[in-house]
């Protein structure tokens, strides 16, 4: 099995494939886009799981708690971090142990 024969399937196969021209036109047709946009748009959409239908609400219920815990405990940290600046921290003080500490005071 020789592929350098010029009898070979493959090779004249591979040869008529070199000089075949594409004169086809690459655009889409007129009004493509806008009839795909509307059969997509037009297909009512199924729920998969629970989870999917419910995925949104729990990222903003998630954020709002967020937020709320923030704001509820904003002056707590503030002070925490005010009464520390007054002895100030070395590079060989722990800082999460100095938080716990000054916390659990």
């Amino acid at each position: 099995m020789n592929l350098k024969d010029p009898k070979h399937p493959w090779t004249r196969l591979t040869a008529a494939a070199r000089t075949v021209v594409d004169d086809r036109d690459p655009a889409a047709p007129y009004g493509f886009a806008t009839r795909l946009s509307a059969i997509a748009f037009t297909q009512e959409r199924t729920m998969t799981s629970l989870l999917e239908r419910f995925a949104l609400r729990a990222v903003g219920v998630a954020c709002l708690l967020t937020m709320t815990t923030i704001a509820t405990n904003y002056s707590v940290v503030t002070n925490l971090f005010a009464e520390r600046e007054e002895t100030p921290l070395t590079t060989t003080d722990d800082p999460v142990g100095e938080i716990v500490d000054v916390a659990s005071s």
